[in-house]
């Protein structure tokens, strides 16, 4: 695990929070001037610990009403449908998030679209005809209580 010193922490998460503070504020909420920030800053990137910038969007404001987590189960593993599934999950525009899982079911999916009915078009008329698709579990979400999250820091400070 790379180590972080506390100036290092501090920035990760002050940018967590607010990815377009100047490099100048930042100096000063962390105590550091301004050109040994920005040389901190610049390494976090080249390193790949700070992956980009990106605007965090409502998704109900731009008219993304049903939001859903689905688990996919394939029929197998030794036919080349994990490969093809996960190669046509990444040209859906519906799906947000996908993970590989461990237990009853292979993948996780994150999906938000407009209305319950294209929810059933998504799952019954292109997730469910996926080559290796088995079946799938829907869980609509509700209510957001927290998220999308942060990457907790607190280990670093050990």
């Amino acid at each position: 695990m790379p180590q972080f010193d506390d100036f290092e922490i501090r920035m990760l998460d002050i940018l967590q929070r607010d990815g377009r503070k100047p490099v100048s504020e930042l100096a000063q909420e962390i105590g550091l001037s301004t050109t040994p920030c920005a040389r901190r800053f610049e390494a976090l990137q080249e390193t790949g610990i700070i992956k980009g910038f990106a605007a965090v969007l409502s998704r109900r404001a731009v008219g993304l009403t049903v939001e859903v987590f689905i688990q996919v189960r394939l029929v197998s593993h030794s036919d080349g449908s994990p490969e093809s599934f996960i190669a046509a999950v990444q040209r859906m525009d519906e799906v947000s998030s996908c993970w590989t899982m461990t237990g009853d079911h292979d993948f996780l999916l994150h999906v938000m679209v407009p209305s319950v009915d294209d929810l059933n078009a998504f799952v019954m008329h292109r997730l469910m005809r996926l080559p290796g698709v088995r079946d799938v579990h829907t869980q609509l979400v509700l209510q957001n209580i927290k998220g999308p999250g942060h990457v907790p820091l607190s280990h670093l400070r050990r």
